[in-house]
């Protein structure tokens, strides 16, 4: 596990030089024109302090958010039907701070859900980061399973030996690996989940997304076979794949993605992941489509701050669209 713990530790340095060092010396700058040095000292205290904050419990502090996906498409005896969404737990971040995965998995497996679906982003760099974890992620269970997608980490493109072999080998041991957890890797793919003589279609792509990110994924053949009016769930990494690809252009009625982490720091509905993405976190509607967007678990560095890590749980429900 060295190179993944020196690439942890090298993001960590990056990471906490900026928050702790540059934008507190920033702040200062700004206001000391203007306030004296006495106020100009008291905003970057109270940043640091918040900032510690991220750093030593706010990455702990894991909330279960709700919302409810309603549509006409759905059958009768899927009313109810409770789909839990993972995203983003970026596992080999936790390689010294192992009981968080622990309690991480008890609170998912507390919600009883019918449907557990993991969109993207299991490791950092590589599928070694996996290992340590493998008996406690296989404890994840729901009625249906659990159903996965790859995320632009998941390609293992980030670690330092970038060679296509390499690359190559480690793809090929993730894939073994959830496998080997029971988590049911989509690969442009679908399947069918039934209730008597009713089903839905769960949808899963692999990363599709703008660069300087990974474009792997395809919708259209992930949909070979599918009718017309079939209630349909889309799992897709990337959030701007839904209003380029999804929306207008296909009656999927639900896709659900991860990607944004909300720039791991949210007050209110202000988060530096609005710069980059016009979907970013929480729920969106628009014409009879639904977008949620995971902030997710965690991230390649410890910390979050608002944007808290999260379980999501979308209840699904019959009726028709307001």
């Amino acid at each position: 596990m060295k190179i993944k713990l020196r690439h942890n530790t090298a993001m960590r340095l990056i990471t906490g030089s900026c928050l702790l060092i540059a934008v507190p010396a920033v702040l200062f700058l700004v206001v000391w024109p203007f306030a004296g040095w006495c106020w100009a000292l008291l905003l970057p205290i109270l940043w640091e302090m918040l900032m510690a904050y991220g750093f030593f419990f706010g990455w702990r502090h894991v909330i279960v958010r709700r919302a409810t996906c309603v549509s006409p498409l759905l059958p009768a005896s899927f009313n109810g039907y409770r789909v839990l969404q993972l995203s983003d737990i970026h596992i080999g971040t936790y390689l010294r701070n192992r009981r968080f995965i622990d309690k991480l998995v008890a609170l998912v497996n507390d919600q009883h859900a019918d449907l557990v679906v993991f969109t993207g982003d299991l490791v950092n760099v590589s599928a070694e980061e996996v290992i340590p974890f493998q008996y406690v992620l296989k404890q994840v269970s729901a009625t249906d399973g659990v159903l996965s997608i790859m995320g632009n980490h998941d390609y293992c493109e980030y670690g330092e030996d970038k060679s296509e072999r390499n690359v190559a080998k480690n793809q090929t041991v993730l894939h073994y690996l959830e496998e080997k957890i029971g988590w049911h890797l989509l690969m442009n793919e679908h399947v069918l989940i039934h209730r008597g003589d009713d089903a839905i279609a769960i949808i899963g792509v692999e990363n599709i997304s703008r660069p300087p990110f990974q474009d792997y994924g395809d919708l259209k053949k992930a949909m070979e076979g599918l009718p017309q009016g079939m209630f349909k769930i889309l799992l897709s990494h990337d959030p701007s794949h839904w209003r380029r690809g999804v929306l207008h252009q296909t009656d999927i009625a639900l896709t659900l993605s991860g990607h944004t982490h909300a720039g791991q720091l949210r007050v209110g509905r202000l988060s530096p992941s609005k710069v980059a993405y016009q979907e970013w976190g929480g729920k969106y509607t628009e014409d009879g489509s639904m977008l949620y967007v995971s902030t997710g678990i965690g991230g390649t560095v410890p910390f979050r701050l608002g944007a808290w890590p999260e379980i999501n749980i979308i209840t699904l429900q019959r009726g028709e669209n307001k």
